[in-house]
């Protein structure tokens, strides 16, 4: 029992999701079940950042080029007529964590200004490798077809079925990060966050510490890859771009780094807003851009601090 209130936000997650799903039946929203899908994929991915920059003070900005691995890992095995998605997703999995591997044991040789401008670096590197895989369809992007198959009666075509599946994979995949951050591991993160010479003095390795955190938050941004190369049918270098990773970052700032809420939260109110308001005029980058500005200014915690000013005013009242 215990253990299972330990895992009520992953809980809450699964059942807030079914009735997401059940009351965009009811209402004869279906356009809902696919954007859910898409924000819960974008939530993921936010999360697993998250696990950098708000637990261990490590501030990616290349953090989506996992998400493109993750994503053409899928979709390459598509072309080749490996349709499994028992076999597709495990390997988008291991590929991003080879990858974070690789650019993590460089990049956490620095810190500060330069581990940000490296994982850009690295990140663009590997985005303009994928522009040009001419024969995976080169800065075009590459048709994800057929998509991930699996047992009998799951069919990933249809949006409803593509919707459950990725509320059970996005659910394990913060249940993994739930674990990750709340075990004595996830302690040392934060140790590191707060003061890493401290926690080298203690006796911690450090820098393997933050390397297995960058592989693990790669790997689950690799899940979030495979899932979005579902949902959309498409992948494209431009998963993997700086602006991708802005928005990855924006998405944890908003809702609250530090806390696995905060990315949801943020991946929600961002890609409900730009879809809303860009409904409504072209202009709405403009628009999107001044709200998350004020967000900034008045909101140091993101949209957290809102839950903690109204707790503050239960408590006067």
């Amino acid at each position: 029992m215990s253990w299972l209130i330990g895992q009520r936000f992953t809980v809450g997650l699964f059942v807030g999701g079914l009735i997401l799903f059940g009351l965009a039946h009811l209402l004869g929203q279906s356009l809902w079940i696919e954007i859910g899908s898409r924000v819960l994929v974008y939530a993921l991915a936010a999360a697993s950042l998250d696990l950098l920059v708000g637990y261990a003070g490590m501030v990616s900005f290349g953090h989506a080029v996992f998400l493109l691995c993750g994503g053409y890992a899928v979709g390459i095995l598509a072309k080749e007529g490996i349709t499994y998605g028992l076999v597709q997703w495990p390997v988008a999995i291991a590929a991003s964590s080879v990858l974070a591997a690789g650019i993590g044991a460089l990049a956490l040789r620095t810190g500060g200004i330069y581990f940000i401008l490296l994982t850009l670096a690295f990140s663009q590197m590997v985005f303009y490798v994928f522009t040009g895989l001419s024969t995976y369809g080169g800065d075009e992007g590459l048709q994800v077809y057929p998509k991930s198959e699996f047992f009998r009666g799951v069919d990933l075509g249809n949006p409803d079925t593509m919707f459950l599946a990725v509320l059970v994979a996005v659910t394990l995949g913060f249940f993994v990060l739930q674990r990750v951050v709340s075990s004595p591991f996830g302690l040392v993160l934060q140790g590191c966050r707060q003061n890493e010479m401290r926690m080298r003095a203690l006796g911690y390795e450090t820098f393997y510490y933050k390397l297995v955190a960058f592989v693990i938050a790669g790997a689950v941004a690799g899940l979030a890859g495979a899932l979005i190369a579902n949902v959309t049918g498409f992948v494209t270098p431009d998963y993997g771009s700086w602006q991708r990773s802005g928005e990855l970052l924006v998405m944890v700032i908003l809702g609250g780094m530090g806390t696995l809420r905060g990315p949801l939260v943020g991946a929600v109110a961002l890609l409900l807003l730009e879809t809303v308001i860009s409904e409504k005029t072209d202009h709405w980058p403009l628009i999107l851009g001044s709200i998350l500005v004020l967000v900034a200014i008045y909101l140091p915690n993101g949209l957290r601090t809102l839950a903690t000013l109204w707790r503050r005013h239960e408590q006067r009242a």
